[in-house]
């Protein structure tokens, strides 16, 4: 399976068409390089406020594009019918039957059929000042090459979020970023790197980048495009099986294969797949 991940710039489109645009010429340059699934980063929906917002304003930002998210997701299935593609279409912030919006991530078939993974552990910025709300628990979504996760940006940071879509028999997870500061974006790199080890599976990380004056939400953003491995038998050393440069908005391709994971789980030198055991509460030793 070949990947396309794809950073996202956060420069403002002329138009909401204009921003379509955008996502349509990676999708094209991803089905011609014969990818099999684009990616693309966290909140990379927000770059279409742009269109209309010039001045920082959180709120009429992340509201617009609650506005806008059916437009997105239609246009996004749309793509990946004609492009015949996977594509994880980052996340965008969507209104819920309770009243309460979201940070979801659409997973799209080349059928045009749709899933969601939404984001549920929220960052300060998200739930103290946007009021973004936490969301539904981890899924799987079955494609023709396997079953793949979705960790969004901070929910990567926690392992049993991805714990529990490999033990649904995840072997790739998806880990789609929104980062301000080196800090955050190393935060969400190796914590990648180490659900890579301690679940012997595929991450990869896709980051929105660019500074944007116009926004008060994604105004800084930093990042690269990376898969990460175990660091076993059959994969590199240091478990980077590709990485992009820091904060370039060109596609990174990258190979998988999940047979080399089954392999792994099998006959590595450690098993931390198979010796990762239920975890018990840790005992109270009492020292007062």
């Amino acid at each position: 399976m070949k990947l396309a991940l794809a950073p996202f710039g956060v420069s403002a489109p002329a138009s909401f068409k204009a921003f379509l645009m955008r996502l349509e010429r990676l999708a094209a340059e991803a089905a011609l390089a014969g990818a099999d699934m684009l990616v693309l980063p966290e909140y990379a929906a927000m770059v279409c406020a742009g269109a209309q917002i010039k001045t920082p304003d959180i709120a009429a930002e992340l509201l617009h594009v609650v506005d806008q998210a059916e437009p997105i997701l239609s246009g996004l299935r749309e793509m990946a019918m004609r492009h015949k593609l996977h594509i994880l279409g980052g996340s965008l912030p969507m209104r819920d039957a309770d009243g309460k919006i979201r940070n979801r991530a659409p997973f799209i078939a080349p059928s045009g059929a749709m899933g969601f993974q939404d984001k549920q552990a929220m960052t300060r910025f998200e739930a103290e000042e946007w009021g973004v709300a936490g969301g539904a628990a981890p899924v799987v979504f079955d494609t023709i090459f396997g079953l793949i996760g979705v960790s969004i940006c901070y929910d990567s940071e926690f392992p049993l979020h991805v714990r529990a879509q490999v033990a649904a028999g995840a072997k790739l997870i998806l880990i789609p970023c929104c980062t301000a500061s080196p800090a955050g974006f190393n935060r969400v790199r190796l914590s990648a790197r180490a659900r890579a080890v301690e679940n012997q599976c595929y991450t990869a990380v896709v980051p929105l980048i660019g500074n944007a004056a116009w926004s008060g939400s994604i105004d800084v953003n930093i990042g690269h495009a990376a898969l990460f491995t175990p660091c076993d038998t059959g994969f590199p050393d240091d478990g980077v099986a590709t990485a992009g440069a820091l904060n370039e908005l060109a596609l990174v391709f990258a190979q998988v294969d999940f047979a080399a994971i089954d392999a792994v789980r099998a006959q590595g030198a450690v098993l931390n797949h198979r010796d990762w055991a239920p975890v018990a509460p840790a005992e109270i030793v009492a020292l007062r």
